[in-house]
């Protein structure tokens, strides 16, 4: 078993939710949102953005809007919708309650099998 592999998939499992989080601190552009999570380091690439992006806005959970820019065509900025304000408030207790019970499991000592 390969640890990149696994690591992989540990982020892609959280990838909608921090995508949902940035979203919640105000609307952004699909390279706001690439240029958080690179700094978070959360590895991403444009090809896994868009398809999950368009996703979250078939559920409902984002829209969007376009706005001119200065410095090039226009960009499309994602907004939360009211269902995905709700959604981001679930799993908000979602994530506080696994990361809890991690902490949890990964601080508790091994217990003797005697």
């Amino acid at each position: 078993m390969k640890i990149e592999n696994t690591k992989a998939q540990m982020r892609k499992g959280v990838l909608e939710y921090c995508i949902l989080s940035i979203l919640k601190n105000g609307d952004a552009y699909t390279s706001e949102i690439i240029s958080t999570l690179k700094s978070a380091e959360m590895i991403v690439v444009e090809g896994t953005i868009y398809p999950l992006l368009t996703r979250l806005k078939n559920a409902g959970l984002l829209t969007y809007r376009w706005e001119e820019s200065t410095s090039g065509p226009p960009r499309k900025y994602y907004v939360l919708t009211e269902n995905g304000r709700m959604f981001i408030k679930e799993l908000d207790k979602t994530w506080g309650n696994l990361v809890n019970a991690v902490h949890q499991v990964i601080s508790t000592k091994p217990t003797s099998n005697e």
